[in-house]
Protein backbone atom coordinates (compact mmCIF):
# COMPACT_ATOMS: atom_id res chain seq x y z
CA UNK A 1 0.00 0.00 0.00
CA UNK A 2 0.92 3.59 -0.76
CA UNK A 3 0.40 6.56 1.44
CA UNK A 4 -1.12 9.43 -0.67
CA UNK A 5 1.02 11.83 -2.13
CA UNK A 6 1.18 15.78 -0.03
CA UNK A 7 -2.73 17.12 -1.15
CA UNK A 8 -3.85 19.98 -1.64
CA UNK A 9 -7.62 20.72 -0.76
CA UNK A 10 -8.83 23.83 -2.27
CA UNK A 11 -11.99 25.89 -2.66
CA UNK A 12 -13.07 25.70 -6.18
CA UNK A 13 -15.79 28.45 -5.98
CA UNK A 14 -17.93 28.15 -3.85
CA UNK A 15 -19.69 25.07 -4.46
CA UNK A 16 -17.20 22.78 -4.93
CA UNK A 17 -13.52 21.78 -3.54
CA UNK A 18 -11.05 20.13 -5.49
CA UNK A 19 -8.18 17.83 -4.40
CA UNK A 20 -5.02 17.81 -5.92
CA UNK A 21 -2.78 15.03 -5.87
CA UNK A 22 0.30 15.89 -7.85
CA UNK A 23 2.01 18.44 -10.27
CA UNK A 24 2.10 16.56 -13.58
CA UNK A 25 -0.34 14.27 -15.32
CA UNK A 26 1.15 10.62 -15.68
CA UNK A 27 0.57 7.03 -14.48
CA UNK A 28 1.05 7.22 -10.87
CA UNK A 29 -1.50 10.45 -10.56
CA UNK A 30 -3.95 8.66 -12.43
CA UNK A 31 -3.81 5.66 -10.11
CA UNK A 32 -4.04 7.75 -7.13
CA UNK A 33 -6.82 10.14 -8.27
CA UNK A 34 -8.98 6.73 -9.80
CA UNK A 35 -8.29 5.03 -6.58
CA UNK A 36 -9.18 7.90 -4.38
CA UNK A 37 -12.32 8.53 -6.29
CA UNK A 38 -13.57 4.85 -5.73
CA UNK A 39 -13.09 5.38 -2.03
CA UNK A 40 -14.96 8.61 -1.49
CA UNK A 41 -18.03 7.69 -4.04
CA UNK A 42 -18.56 5.17 -1.58
CA UNK A 43 -18.21 7.47 1.74
CA UNK A 44 -20.54 10.24 -0.27
CA UNK A 45 -23.26 8.06 -0.99
CA UNK A 46 -26.52 8.94 0.36
CA UNK A 47 -24.94 12.17 2.35
CA UNK A 48 -27.09 15.39 1.64
CA UNK A 49 -25.20 18.12 0.14
CA UNK A 50 -22.36 16.19 -1.65
CA UNK A 51 -22.64 15.28 -5.27
CA UNK A 52 -20.21 12.44 -7.12
CA UNK A 53 -16.65 13.36 -7.21
CA UNK A 54 -15.35 14.08 -10.90
CA UNK A 55 -11.69 13.11 -11.64
CA UNK A 56 -9.26 14.88 -13.41
CA UNK A 57 -5.80 14.17 -14.71
CA UNK A 58 -4.41 15.34 -11.15
CA UNK A 59 -6.98 16.14 -9.45
CA UNK A 60 -10.57 14.97 -7.85
CA UNK A 61 -13.31 17.61 -7.96
CA UNK A 62 -16.30 17.38 -5.45
CA UNK A 63 -19.13 19.42 -6.21
CA UNK A 64 -21.25 20.09 -3.02
CA UNK A 65 -24.22 22.58 -1.67
CA UNK A 66 -22.41 25.63 -0.65
CA UNK A 67 -24.87 26.35 2.56
CA UNK A 68 -24.40 22.70 4.08
CA UNK A 69 -21.94 21.25 4.01
CA UNK A 70 -20.33 24.79 2.67
CA UNK A 71 -16.69 24.70 1.43
CA UNK A 72 -14.70 25.56 4.83
CA UNK A 73 -16.51 22.12 6.47
CA UNK A 74 -16.52 20.04 3.57
CA UNK A 75 -12.13 20.68 3.60
CA UNK A 76 -12.22 20.00 7.46
CA UNK A 77 -14.10 16.51 6.39
CA UNK A 78 -12.30 15.65 3.32
CA UNK A 79 -8.87 16.24 5.27
CA UNK A 80 -9.74 14.20 8.38
CA UNK A 81 -11.28 11.51 5.39
CA UNK A 82 -7.34 11.33 4.05
CA UNK A 83 -5.61 11.56 6.87
CA UNK A 84 -3.75 8.49 6.63
CA UNK A 85 -5.34 7.05 3.42
CA UNK A 86 -3.93 4.96 1.20
CA UNK A 87 -4.30 3.75 -2.48
CA UNK A 88 -3.35 0.01 -3.69
CA UNK A 89 0.42 -0.17 -4.70
CA UNK A 90 1.01 -1.12 -8.56
CA UNK A 91 2.42 -4.71 -7.39
CA UNK A 92 -1.02 -4.90 -5.36
CA UNK A 93 -3.50 -7.56 -6.80
CA UNK A 94 -6.94 -4.79 -6.34
CA UNK A 95 -4.87 -2.48 -7.98
CA UNK A 96 -5.55 -3.57 -11.61
CA UNK A 97 -9.15 -5.21 -10.43
CA UNK A 98 -11.44 -2.84 -12.47
CA UNK A 99 -13.40 -3.89 -15.06
CA UNK A 100 -12.46 -4.32 -18.46
CA UNK A 101 -14.23 -2.76 -20.96
CA UNK A 102 -13.33 -4.69 -24.83
CA UNK A 103 -13.45 -2.27 -27.61
CA UNK A 104 -13.68 -3.84 -31.50
CA UNK A 105 -11.48 -1.79 -33.82
CA UNK A 106 -11.20 -1.49 -37.55
CA UNK A 107 -7.69 -0.32 -38.14
CA UNK A 108 -6.33 0.81 -41.01
CA UNK A 109 -7.74 2.00 -43.88
CA UNK A 110 -10.62 4.48 -44.80
CA UNK A 111 -11.17 3.47 -40.58
CA UNK A 112 -7.63 4.52 -39.79
CA UNK A 113 -6.20 6.71 -42.50
CA UNK A 114 -3.06 7.66 -40.14
CA UNK A 115 -2.00 4.34 -39.28
CA UNK A 116 0.36 4.25 -42.27
CA UNK A 117 1.93 7.06 -41.48
CA UNK A 118 1.96 6.47 -38.00
CA UNK A 119 4.20 3.65 -38.54
CA UNK A 120 6.40 5.20 -40.58
CA UNK A 121 7.04 7.78 -38.31
CA UNK A 122 7.86 5.57 -35.76
CA UNK A 123 9.72 2.60 -37.70
CA UNK A 124 7.30 0.11 -37.08
CA UNK A 125 5.11 -1.57 -39.74
CA UNK A 126 1.06 -0.94 -39.39
CA UNK A 127 0.79 -4.80 -37.96
CA UNK A 128 3.43 -4.20 -35.10
CA UNK A 129 1.78 -0.53 -34.28
CA UNK A 130 -1.77 -2.86 -34.32
CA UNK A 131 0.07 -5.34 -32.25
CA UNK A 132 0.93 -2.84 -29.40
CA UNK A 133 -1.63 -0.88 -29.41
CA UNK A 134 -4.53 -4.05 -29.15
CA UNK A 135 -1.38 -5.63 -26.51
CA UNK A 136 -2.22 -3.22 -23.42
CA UNK A 137 -4.88 -2.68 -21.00
CA UNK A 138 -5.82 0.97 -20.29
CA UNK A 139 -6.97 2.80 -17.40
CA UNK A 140 -9.55 5.96 -17.85
CA UNK A 141 -7.91 8.85 -16.70
CA UNK A 142 -10.45 11.04 -16.45
CA UNK A 143 -12.96 12.66 -19.09
CA UNK A 144 -12.93 15.79 -21.31
CA UNK A 145 -12.66 17.95 -24.49
CA UNK A 146 -16.24 16.88 -25.02
CA UNK A 147 -18.57 14.24 -22.84
CA UNK A 148 -17.68 10.69 -23.54
CA UNK A 149 -14.44 11.88 -24.47
CA UNK A 150 -12.39 9.42 -22.29
CA UNK A 151 -8.18 10.21 -21.96
CA UNK A 152 -7.04 6.63 -21.67
CA UNK A 153 -2.99 5.50 -20.67
CA UNK A 154 -1.02 5.01 -20.63
CA UNK A 155 0.01 3.96 -24.36
CA UNK A 156 3.20 1.60 -24.86
CA UNK A 157 6.74 4.05 -25.31
CA UNK A 158 7.17 3.15 -28.81
CA UNK A 159 3.54 4.62 -29.59
CA UNK A 160 4.53 7.90 -28.34
CA UNK A 161 4.37 10.71 -30.50
CA UNK A 162 2.95 14.54 -31.11
CA UNK A 163 0.24 15.23 -31.99
CA UNK A 164 -1.15 16.31 -35.54
CA UNK A 165 0.65 19.36 -36.48
CA UNK A 166 -3.14 20.47 -37.92
CA UNK A 167 -6.02 19.76 -36.86
CA UNK A 168 -9.12 17.98 -38.73
CA UNK A 169 -12.10 20.14 -38.41
CA UNK A 170 -14.18 16.90 -38.64
CA UNK A 171 -12.97 13.24 -36.76
CA UNK A 172 -15.93 10.91 -37.65
CA UNK A 173 -17.37 9.30 -34.15
CA UNK A 174 -15.86 5.78 -33.47
CA UNK A 175 -12.57 6.93 -34.30
CA UNK A 176 -9.72 5.96 -32.47
CA UNK A 177 -6.90 7.76 -32.23
CA UNK A 178 -3.25 8.56 -30.46
CA UNK A 179 -1.18 11.20 -29.18
CA UNK A 180 1.00 11.73 -26.47
CA UNK A 181 1.06 9.51 -23.59
CA UNK A 182 -2.64 8.64 -24.45
CA UNK A 183 -5.24 6.96 -26.58
CA UNK A 184 -8.90 7.85 -26.91
CA UNK A 185 -11.96 6.78 -28.85
CA UNK A 186 -13.73 10.15 -30.39
CA UNK A 187 -17.38 9.82 -28.99
CA UNK A 188 -19.37 12.04 -31.55
CA UNK A 189 -18.20 13.81 -34.56
CA UNK A 190 -16.29 17.07 -34.02
CA UNK A 191 -12.69 18.61 -34.32
CA UNK A 192 -9.57 16.77 -33.33
CA UNK A 193 -5.45 17.03 -33.86
CA UNK A 194 -4.91 13.46 -32.80
CA UNK A 195 -3.52 10.35 -35.12
CA UNK A 196 -6.65 8.17 -36.25
CA UNK A 197 -5.53 4.60 -36.82
CA UNK A 198 -8.36 2.83 -36.75
CA UNK A 199 -12.21 2.94 -35.60
CA UNK A 200 -14.93 1.45 -33.82
CA UNK A 201 -18.77 0.96 -34.22
CA UNK A 202 -19.71 0.81 -31.03
CA UNK A 203 -21.31 3.74 -29.86
CA UNK A 204 -19.24 5.39 -27.13
CA UNK A 205 -21.73 8.17 -26.22
CA UNK A 206 -25.48 7.99 -25.89
CA UNK A 207 -27.27 10.98 -23.78
CA UNK A 208 -30.23 8.84 -23.63
CA UNK A 209 -28.38 5.79 -22.55
CA UNK A 210 -27.61 5.09 -18.47
CA UNK A 211 -25.01 5.63 -18.10
CA UNK A 212 -24.45 7.68 -21.33
CA UNK A 213 -20.78 6.76 -21.63
CA UNK A 214 -19.56 3.34 -22.25
CA UNK A 215 -15.73 4.26 -21.38
CA UNK A 216 -15.63 6.50 -17.98
CA UNK A 217 -13.88 6.38 -14.99
CA UNK A 218 -12.85 3.37 -12.75
CA UNK A 219 -12.95 1.46 -15.99
CA UNK A 220 -9.78 -0.13 -18.17
CA UNK A 221 -10.09 -0.93 -21.87
CA UNK A 222 -9.15 -3.27 -24.00
CA UNK A 223 -8.87 -2.96 -27.98
CA UNK A 224 -9.22 -5.91 -30.23
CA UNK A 225 -8.89 -5.91 -34.08
CA UNK A 226 -11.45 -6.95 -36.04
Amino acid sequence: MITLPPARILPFGDAAIIIEVAAHAGYSATQTVNALNRELSVRLIGRAGWERPVPGATTLLIPIDPIEPGVEAAIVEVTRWLDGWTRPGEDDPVHESGPIVEIPVRYGGQEGPDLAEVARGIGLTPAEVIELHTGTIYTVAFSGFIPGFAYLGPLPPRLVLPRRDTPRPRVPAGSVAIAGPQTAVYPVDSPGGWWLIGRTHVPIWDPLRTPPAVIRAGLRVKFTSR
